[in-house]
């Protein structure tokens, strides 16, 4: 792998498109439909379609890892007390599961096995 400007550039907007990711889950994982957690759900389930999108459509898992790392990022810096004293990520089971579901999903994306490139040619496929 040689260096490469572009690849820079990849990392560090799916870094940014990931910090974007584990703010809205980090903001939107306490909601609840009467007993049924969904904002956690939905929340782990956009980051984890993000992460699987990016590693994916790149075919780079330091893009993915770079997105996980955002979305890590942000649920850490918003899960402390901000300067009023207000929590966003209270100590609840709710809390404690988002923080431990992001970096478990992270590393299944990054540390899953890279599929094999497809031949251009159908008539190869066939045989």
């Amino acid at each position: 792998m040689s260096f490469s400007w572009a690849r820079v550039g990849t990392w560090v907007i799916a870094l940014v498109v990931g910090a974007v990711y584990g703010l809205a889950g980090t903001i939107a994982h306490a909601y609840a439909l009467g007993w049924f957690p969904l904002g956690l759900v939905l929340a782990i389930l956009g980051c984890t379609a993000l992460l699987a999108a990016v590693r994916l459509l790149t075919a780079d898992r330091w893009a993915a890892l770079g997105a996980g790392l955002g979305m890590m990022l942000a649920t850490l810096v918003f899960s402390g007390k901000g300067p009023g004293g207000s929590v966003i990520v209270p100590e609840s089971t709710l809390g404690v599961v988002w923080t431990i579901a992001i970096p478990i999903v992270v590393g299944i994306v990054v540390a899953w096995p890279s599929l094999p490139a497809r031949s251009a040619d159908p008539h190869l496929e066939a045989n």
